[in-house]
C-alpha cells in the first residue's frame, strides 16, 4: 500500500464512521480539527519558514469576533445591507475575518518580521497580548463578558446545528487546507518558502524576494487561524476573550513542536495528542494525586523536555520512517505535460557583461576593497586570484548585490546596479555560487537545483495550491534534471544535498546557478574539495559554457586549475588590484610573484 492510498483510506474510514461515533468523541474531534488548522499555519510559518510566533491565538480571536459582531449586532447587518438573522451573515463574518486578519497580519508582519533572533518571538508576544486585552476592553464586542447568541451555519439550505454536523465541515476544511498547503510546498513557491529558514542570502541570489515571501507566509498563517476562529465561534455559539490569550498561543506552538514543526501532518498529530492529554489528564491526575490543580501543565512541561530530548524534529518524522518500512514508495514519474520556460538571449560574444569602476568597501576602519575596476566579457573566462584575505570574496558579494559598495559603480549589461539587491542582479542574468556552500541540506539535489530556476517560473500561490501550475512545475523540474545530468550528478539526484561530500555540494551549487540560464556566472572557489578527475570534469564543463558565450568570473586558489583554462586573470592583494593580463603575463609579473612567494625573485611556475 502506498502513502496516498493509506491516507485516502483513513479519511474514508473517518467520514464513514462519523455518524456512529459517540457525541463526546465527535466533540473532541471537532476541537482537534480546529486546533490543527491553526497549527498548520504555524508549521508553514515556524517549521518551514523559520519564523516563531506566539500570537496566533489573537488571529483566531479576530476570526471569531468578526463573525460574532456581524451575526449579532444590528449595525453589522445594516453595514452589508442584510436583515438581522440572515443566513448569509456568518459568511459575511468569514470574509470580514479573513480580510481583517490578512490586513492586520500584513501590517504587523511589516514591522515584526524585520526583527531577528529572540526579538521576533518577543514581538509576537507583545502584539498577541495587546490584541487579547483589546478584545476584552471593547464594549461593542461585549467586553470580558463576550458575545452570545451566534446563529448556526447554513450551507446550501442545510443548517449545521449539531456538533456532529459542524464537525464534518471542520474536518472537510482541515483536509482541504492540508491538500492545498501540500501542493504549495510541492511547487516553485514552496521551494522558496523552505529557503527562508537559514537560506535567505542564497535565495535572494536566486531571485527570491524573501521579505515579501516572509510576509505572505505570515499572512497565510493568520488567515488559517482566522478560519479556525470562525468555525469555533459557530461551534460554541458564544465568544469571549479567554480562548485567545497568550497561553493558548503557546499551546498552539507546543502542538507544532510535539507533532513535527516541519510537517503538515505533524500539526494534526500534535493537535490530537495535546487535546486528548488535556481532556484525560484533567480527570486522571486529580484521582491519582488526591488533589485538584493544574497538574496537566506540569505533565506538558515534562513532555516537552522528553520530545526535545528524544524527538527533536517532533513525533511525526519518527512515525513516518516507521511507516515507510511497510509502505511502497511510488515511482518518481516525470510529467508528460510540460510548459515552456522563459529563455534568456545571451549578449554578443566579446561585449562587456559586468563592469566595475573604482569599487570600494569599508568595514569601519578596514578597507576590504580599494578602487577595484575590472571588466568581464561574454564568452570569456576571467579569473580573480590572490592570497587569503586579499578581498576576493568581499568583491564577489559587492558585484552580486549581497553587500553594497561604499563607493564606485557596478554595472551589469550596461545597467547601474550599485544600489540594487541581489535578486535584481539575478533578474538581469547574474548567477553565483558561494565560498561557503549554501544549500538546503535536508532537501534533495533536485529541489536545490530547481530553486535556481525560480525566476523562470511565474505561477501564483493560488495556482500552486490548486495544482494549476503542473505544466510549469514539470518544465522547472525538467530543467533542473538537465543541469544535474550536465554536471555529472545524476546518480545523486534524489539524495539529500547535505549528505553529499563537500566537493559534490559545490557542483550542486553550479548546477543550481546554471538552472537560471545566466548571462554571467560567478564561481567562488568551485574546485575546492574536488578530486583530480572531478576537477577535470569541471574544467571541461566551464570550457563548454565559455564556448556557448557565457561570461565566467571565478575566484580560485588552485593555480594549476586557473592557469589552464583562464583567458584573463586579475590579481588582488590587500583589497587592491596589483596585476591584470593573460596567464602567461601574470605568472612573470614581479608583484604577483612577491605576493605569492614573499618577495623571492623568480617566476610563478606551476
Amino acid at each position: 500500500m502506498t502513502q496516498r492510498r493509506l491516507t485516502l483510506s483513513a479519511v474514508a474510514l473517518l467520514f464513514g464512521a462519523w455518524g456512529f461515533l459517540p457525541e463526546f468523541t465527535v466533540t473532541l474531534l471537532n476541537y482537534i480539527g480546529l486546533y490543527a488548522i491553526v497549527a498548520m499555519g504555524l508549521v508553514l510559518l515556524t517549521g518551514v519558514g523559520g519564523m516563531t510566533s506566539f500570537g496566533q491565538a489573537a488571529f483566531v480571536g479576530i476570526g471569531a469576533y468578526a463573525t460574532a459582531w456581524f451575526c449579532t449586532a444590528p449595525a453589522g447587518a445594516a453595514l452589508v445591507g442584510l436583515t438581522p438573522g440572515s443566513a448569509a451573515l456568518p459568511w459575511v463574518g468569514l470574509v470580514a475575518g479573513l480580510v481583517l486578519s490578512a490586513a492586520l497580519a500584513w501590517l504587523l508582519g511589516s514591522v515584526t518580521l524585520r526583527l531577528s533572533g529572540h526579538y521576533l518571538p518577543l514581538g509576537t508576544i507583545a502584539w498577541g497580548l495587546s490584541l487579547y486585552f483589546l478584545f476584552g476592553n471593547l464594549e461593542f464586542l461585549g467586553g470580558h463578558t463576550g458575545v452570545s447568541g451566534l446563529p448556526a451555519l447554513a450551507v446550501g439550505g442545510l443548517t449545521l446545528k449539531s456538533v456532529r454536523e459542524l464537525g464534518l465541515l471542520t474536518w472537510a476544511v482541515l483536509l482541504l487546507s492540508l491538500w492545498a498547503l501540500h501542493n504549495l510546498l510541492d511547487s516553485r513557491a514552496g521551494r522558496s518558502i523552505r529557503s527562508l529558514k537559514g537560506g535567505r542570502v542564497m535565495a535572494e541570489s536566486m531571485g527570491v524576494d524573501t521579505a515579501r515571501y516572509r510576509i505572505k507566509v505570515f499572512v497565510m498563517a493568520a488567515m488559517l487561524a482566522s478560519l479556525s476562529g470562525w468555525l469555533y465561534a459557530h461551534l460554541q455559539r458564544f465568544v469571549n476573550p479567554t480562548p485567545f490569550n497568550l497561553n493558548i498561543g503557546i499551546e498552539y506552538l507546543f502542538m507544532v513542536v510535539v507533532g513535527g514543526a516541519g510537517h503538515l501532518w505533524g500539526a494534526v498529530l500534535g493537535a490530537s495528542l495535546i487535546t486528548l492529554m488535556k481532556q484525560y489528564l484533567q480527570d486522571v491526575l486529580p484521582s491519582l494525586l488526591g488533589a485538584s490543580g493544574n497538574f496537566e501543565v506540569v505533565v506538558f512541561g515534562l513532555l516537552m523536555l522528553l520530545v526535545l530530548q528524544r524527538f527533536s524534529d517532533g513525533l511525526w518524522p519518527s512515525l513516518a520512517r516507521l511507516a515507510d518500512r511497510y509502505l511502497k514508495n511510488p515511482s518518481r514519474a516525470v510529467s508528460a505535460v510540460s510548459g515552456v520556460l522563459a529563455e534568456r538571449i545571451l549578449p554578443p560574444r566579446g561585449s562587456v557583461v559586468l563592469c566595475t569602476t573604482d569599487v570600494s568597501r569599508r568595514f569601519g576602519g578596514l578597507m576590504a576593497n580599494n578602487k577595484v575596476s575590472l571588466e568581464v566579457r561574454a564568452g570569456e573566462f576571467h579569473a580573480l586570484i590572490g592570497p587569503n584575505g586579499a578581498g576576493k570574496s568581499t568583491f564577489f558579494n559587492l558585484i552580486s548585490g549581497v553587500d553594497r559598495a561604499s563607493s564606485g559603480v557596478v554595472s551589469l549589461l550596461g545597467r547601474d546596479m550599485s544600489a540594487q539587491p541581489s535578486r535584481a542582479f539575478a533578474s538581469f542574468g547574474l548567477s553565483r555560487t558561494f565560498q561557503h556552500v549554501r544549500l538546503l541540506g535536508a532537501r534533495s539535489v533536485l529541489d536545490n537545483v530547481a530553486l535556481g530556476a525560480h525566476l523562470r517560473g511565474h505561477s501564483s500561490w493560488i495556482a500552486s495550491m490548486l495544482r494549476l501550475d503542473r505544466a510549469e512545475e514539470a518544465a522547472l523540474m525538467s530543467e533542473a534534471r538537465r543541469q544535474i545530468v550536465r554536471c555529472g550528478l545524476e546518480a545523486h539526484m534524489y539524495e539529500a544535498a547535505g549528505s553529499l561530500a563537500l566537493g559534490q555540494q559545490r557542483i550542486v551549487e553550479i548546477a543550481r546557478a546554471l538552472a537560471s540560464q545566466p548571462s554571467i556566472l560567478l564561481l567562488d572557489e568551485p574546485a575546492a574539495g574536488l578530486r583530480h578527475q572531478e576537477k577535470q570534469a569541471l574544467a571541461e564543463l566551464l570550457i563548454q559554457l565559455r564556448e556557448q558565450g557565457l561570461a565566467i568570473l571565478l575566484v580560485e586558489h588552485d593555480m594549476e586549475f586557473v592557469m589552464n583554462i583562464a583567458d584573463r586573470i586579475t590579481v588582488m592583494e590587500f583589497g587592491q588590484i596589483i596585476a591584470q593580463g593573460t596567464p602567461a603575463e601574470v605568472q612573470v609579473n614581479p608583484q604577483v610573484v612577491a605576493a605569492y612567494l614573499g618577495g623571492i625573485d623568480g617566476e610563478l611556475t606551476l
